[in-house]
């Protein structure tokens, strides 16, 4: 297992499936590789238990085992933002330094959601949000948002989410509704830390 995750697009390629179930042929296209060369890292990953297949027709499907793939990935990034100077160098000058943002944990978007007082925007691509996405959210994918600006509510604060704690998306998101005068925020990880916390979800 440890092996398995010891590889830059393995572990890209499980980014990709925690956002939701996909073929060879998908996954090949997000991560930039050959299909032969996709398929052999998903032999990897399926031999050491951290995901799993399910043949539909002509096609195999590929997915999460279950959960607690999550939460190793999880485990794995905070060790790395810890102990490594570089990972930690990375996060601080990246990601810290936009935090004025001003993050939204899950709790409180939960809260704020059911209360009417927020619109939830989702910045991942329409086939991603289509595997499941949280409630009630707006998909607009981060390409289109300057495109479709008018389907937003000025007067209603926006939280915008996407891949998960190191996805750029929502961070870019973030700064561009600021920019044209929305009041946006962030959500503090992203979808699939959402669906590995058991929290509702709902599907295209």
């Amino acid at each position: 297992m440890a092996r398995a995750l010891g590889h830059p697009h393995r572990l890209e390629i499980l980014e990709h499936l925690a956002q939701g179930e996909r073929g060879v042929e998908a996954l090949s296209e997000r991560v930039d590789l050959s299909i032969a060369n996709t398929s052999q890292h998903l032999q990897h990953l399926r031999r050491a238990g951290l995901v799993a297949s399910q043949r539909d027709g002509k096609f195999v499907r590929y997915r999460l085992t279950d959960e607690a793939v999550l939460a190793l990935l999880s485990a794995l990034r905070q060790v790395a933002e810890r102990n490594l100077a570089e990972v930690e160098r990375i996060v601080r000058g990246y990601f810290a330094d936009r935090d004025g943002m001003e993050p939204v944990s899950r709790e409180e978007l939960m809260a704020r959601s059911r209360a009417g007082l927020v619109m939830v925007l989702d910045v991942r691509p329409a086939d991603e949000f289509a595997l499941g996405h949280l409630p009630g959210a707006l998909n607009i994918p981060l390409k289109e948002l300057g495109a479709r600006l008018a389907e937003l509510d000025r007067g209603q604060e926006i939280v915008a989410y996407c891949r998960g704690a190191y996805c750029v998306l929502s961070f870019e998101a973030v700064a561009a509704l600021r920019a044209r005068g929305f009041t946006a925020r962030r959500l503090a990880e992203g979808f699939p830390e959402w669906k590995a916390a058991g929290l509702p979800l709902e599907h295209a």
